[in-house]
């Protein structure tokens, strides 16, 4: 490299110490969403690994027109830094960028697998750049739910089940190589062709890793999106989200038309309202239902004065039996003193 062993050295030590803080956040027995410590870690982490990247990108390590012969063994482990990046990336727990957290690992590790696919390492299918939002990857497609629809979709679902089982089965054979292999490669004593192979099996490891993470990441964003939607959609005005009734205004409720007349000169700041002319007005406000009003004893009003009532709206109609049994009352009143009759409590 043009600039020395000076800047080589600090390369290295830079990705090996984001390298150790992953991890440690990835092995450790605290989650990384509940100890602030975790956070720390992974926030040096994310530090070393972008400014380690920024060295990479600036001494112009790699590029698509090259071949894999091409690139030096000691610089094959840089290959590595944008997957690291995606893997720290998801160990931020900010639920408010969650959203953002999730775009941002996405992009890095699409830019690993796409540098891998560039040099031929592994085969693999290359992921969209981006993910697609809801409902744009169905565009043409016919409807769910229909016969033609069915069967595409169970031979894609049997096809992803089993390229996660090969997935989980070379990932379980590379950890066994990658372990044998780690001891003899860090004491020093593995010439260079063993160090290449070490860290083209610690890539092909990662490229398995990525695509895995790829496909949970788009599930995830599909979730958050479609949660976003719904809370939206599901939040009508306050003003129309319930009926808003003009409040009452105060007035005097009077039990016929005669009263309505005595009452309304009396106070003439409130109106007056006879109890059909009030059951009325309910029912065109919907408030109560029915032809007419109810036929009810108005509270507080016994049955005597009741009786009394309907005889003085009798008599007031002209009613001539009425006025005929109360001449015959108040006669016999005048020749009966009151008491007359009840011997109930005498001894």
């Amino acid at each position: 490299m043009a600039e020395g062993a000076g800047a080589g050295l600090r390369l290295a030590e830079l990705l090996a110490a984001g390298r150790r803080l992953w991890e440690e956040v990835e092995t450790g027995a605290e989650p990384s969403s509940g100890a602030p410590a975790v956070q720390d870690k992974v926030r040096q982490g994310l530090d070393a690994l972008q400014r380690a990247a920024a060295m990479v990108a600036q001494l112009d390590l790699f590029s698509e027109n090259e071949e894999l012969e091409e690139i030096a063994s000691a610089d094959l482990k840089y290959l590595l830094l944008p997957a690291l990046l995606g893997a720290l990336t998801l160990k931020q727990v900010d639920l408010s960028r969650r959203l953002e957290h999730l775009e941002s690992a996405r992009a890095h590790f699409w830019r690993f697998l796409k540098l891998c696919r560039s040099y031929g390492l592994g085969s693999f299918h290359l992921p969209p750049a981006a993910a697609s939002p809801p409902g744009e990857e169905d565009a043409g497609s016919p409807s769910p739910g229909g016969p033609a629809a069915a069967q595409p979709s169970l031979v894609a679902m049997a096809a992803s089940r089993q390229a996660k089982i090969e997935r989980y089965k070379q990932r379980k054979e590379l950890e066994n190589r990658l372990a044998s292999m780690r001891s003899f490669v860090e004491s020093g004593q593995a010439d260079e062709d063993q160090i290449r192979e070490f860290y083209i099996l610690q890539i092909q490891k990662w490229i398995n890793t990525s695509l895995e993470e790829i496909e949970s990441i788009d599930q995830e964003m599909v979730i958050l999106r479609s949660r976003s939607t719904g809370k939206q959609s599901s939040a009508p005005p306050h003003a129309t989200s319930r009926q808003v009734r003009a409040p009452l205004k105060p007035f005097i409720l009077t039990r016929d038309a005669a009263q309505a007349k005595v009452f309304g000169a009396g106070y003439p700041g409130l109106p007056t309202m006879t109890v059909d002319d009030w059951y009325e007005q309910r029912r065109r406000q919907g408030v109560v239902s029915g032809q007419g009003a109810p036929q009810r004893t108005p509270a507080g009003i016994t049955d005597e004065e009741l009786q009394k009532q309907q005889q003085e709206k009798k008599e007031e109609d002209d009613d001539e039996e009425a006025l005929q049994k109360a001449r015959n009352w108040d006669d016999w009143k005048d020749t009966h003193p009151r008491g007359y009759g009840n011997r109930q409590n005498v001894g």
